[in-house]
């Protein structure tokens, strides 16, 4: 590449707007080739530790790192960092190594199904992952833990070798489907910063890539005497484009950005930032996601399920499971006590995290059209996914009240866990495990963060509901909000109740 063409600085559209590849370190990493490896080894490292803990260390919850780190540390930072900076796991994600190698051995043009393409199999995948932990007991268990992460990387490089797109990360992996889901109330977000530039780009690198196994010129501009001025190259050290197929200019929303930042080193006029937003904008932009009953489904039910999750572990639900055992005869049946259990507890799943969603949110969809009187104008579709947005911020107060309970209680928990591996492997020099370490013991503190979380969510989601309602009815406006108005306050009173709950302390010595 001439000196002619090297990348520079790109005018953004609003020059206030603050692009966080612009800090000095940041930005060698996002231009580096190599940028990404920065952080997958040393989480790559991680997982492979908790692997080899959770086949060969103790069986105890709370004294192995493969069930201390991801039920308690992982799922405790993930909920900071998508709050704070967005899908910043994917970024690092380990799994995404094999991945890469795989990408070797891919059948060149071979795209996933037609079919599968959607939120579905994603929103599978997340209810399979929350049942089976609750059923299975994962958080219990280092040794089934452990087989999850290995099952992790076989998927995610058999499926990276089968087709030439990332369908692993796009359309099946459950954790990187709820990072997608609630990296949309960022204050962050990939996009271009001229998008003058990218009408006249030449190669769209950002989605195209720029890899070519011969050298390849491309000509960008051409200068008054009939010869080009302005040009770049792709070669064989070219990066790849966007593994989930998103044009950069015309992203509208963070859903599945990985913020793998390929576009970012792809891009030969270093026209794509991370700029700042206001944090949750997307959810108020219509045009940001799919009006699709699979994407509105998939915010709606992840909600749902953060409240079915979370009652897995207070003691009603010992008392419901044995109801349904009862009243189904399940018992009589002589079954064994782990088959009641998935019956029982497969009936509650069910029905709290896909049956209620999908039945209330449609009662409400049609009584907003009803009460406005436009069910001729908008279908169910449309008016399920323009409030669909809405359940985001009160189902992330959810899982963040859910999750910061277990992070708070035992954050300290990491430090004797991570002695006694030491010690384990007369590894000396670090002292004696303190099992008394653990984190906020006042779970009267542990509450009142609790209830900041879901009110601060329903209270965000409540503003979501009452502006789309006006955007979409006008004068009728307060009548549509309010059949949403009431199905997000419901759940957030039924959020209350539960959180108020006694709580089982996984992972840490409480348990």
């Amino acid at each position: 590449m001439t000196a002619s063409s090297r990348p520079q600085p790109a005018p953004i559209d609003h020059p206030n707007v603050f692009d966080a590849l612009r800090l000095p370190v940041l930005r060698r990493i996002a231009r580096w080739r190599w940028g990404r490896l920065v952080f997958q080894p040393p989480l790559l490292a991680v997982a492979v530790l908790l692997m080899y803990d959770g086949f060969t260390g103790p069986q105890n919850a709370a004294q192995n790192l493969a069930t201390v780190v991801p039920w308690v540390h992982y799922r405790g930072l993930v909920i900071v960092a998508l709050l704070l900076v967005g899908n910043l796991f994917c970024m690092g994600c380990p799994f995404m190594l094999p991945r890469t190698l795989a990408k070797r051995f891919s059948l060149p043009g071979r795209r996933f199904p037609q079919f599968l393409r959607g939120k579905w199999l994603a929103i599978a995948g997340l209810f399979t992952l929350f049942f089976l932990y609750e059923w299975l007991d994962f958080w219990a268990s280092p040794w089934l833990t452990a087989w999850v992460i290995a099952f992790y990387f076989v998927a995610s490089f058999a499926l990276e070798a089968f087709f030439s797109e990332s369908a692993f990360c796009k359309y099946v992996c459950p954790l990187g489907t709820f990072n997608f889901v609630y990296s949309t109330v960022s204050p962050l977000q990939i996009r271009a910063k001229d998008t003058d530039i990218c009408r006249t780009c030449v190669g769209k690198e950002c989605i195209n890539g720029s890899y070519s196994p011969q050298p390849l010129i491309l000509i960008d501009h051409i200068g008054v005497n009939g010869e080009p001025d302005k040009t770049h190259s792709h070669d064989a050290k070219g990066t790849p484009g966007c593994g989930t197929l998103l044009f950069a200019p015309q992203m509208q929303s963070s859903m599945d950005c990985t913020l793998c930042l390929d576009c970012v080193r792809a891009c030969p006029h270093d026209n794509v930032g991370l700029l700042a937003r206001a944090p949750g904008s997307e959810l108020l932009n219509p045009d940001a996601l799919p009006r699709r009953y699979d994407m509105a489904f998939l915010l709606i039910a992840l909600a749902f399920m953060g409240l079915v999750n979370a009652f897995g572990m207070v003691p009603p639900v010992y008392d419901l499971l044995q109801q349904i055992a009862d009243s189904l005869g399940l018992t009589a049946l002589g079954w064994s006590n782990t088959a009641i259990e998935a019956v029982a507890l497969g009936l509650v799943f069910v029905v709290g995290g896909l049956l209620l969603p999908i039945a209330l949110s449609l009662l409400a969809a049609s009584a907003g059209r009803a009460l406005t009187r436009t069910r001729k104008r908008d279908s169910l579709r449309v008016a399920l996914a323009s409030f669909a947005p809405a359940f985001v911020p009160i189902g992330f107060g959810f899982w963040a009240a859910h999750y910061g309970f277990h992070f708070l209680i035992g954050f300290l928990t990491i430090i004797p866990v991570f002695q006694n591996f030491l010690l384990d492997h007369r590894i000396a020099g670090f002292g004696q495990p303190n099992w008394a370490l653990g984190g906020i013991s006042d779970l009267s503190v542990i509450g009142l963060i609790q209830t900041v979380f879901v009110l601060g969510g329903f209270l965000w989601s409540m503003m979501i509901a009452q502006r789309t309602a006006l955007r979409l009815y006008r004068r009728q406006g307060m009548l549509g909000f309010l059949p949403w108005a009431l199905l997000l306050t419901a759940m957030m009173l039924a959020s209350l109740w539960l959180f108020a709950q006694p709580m089982e302390m996984r992972g840490t010595v409480f348990d």
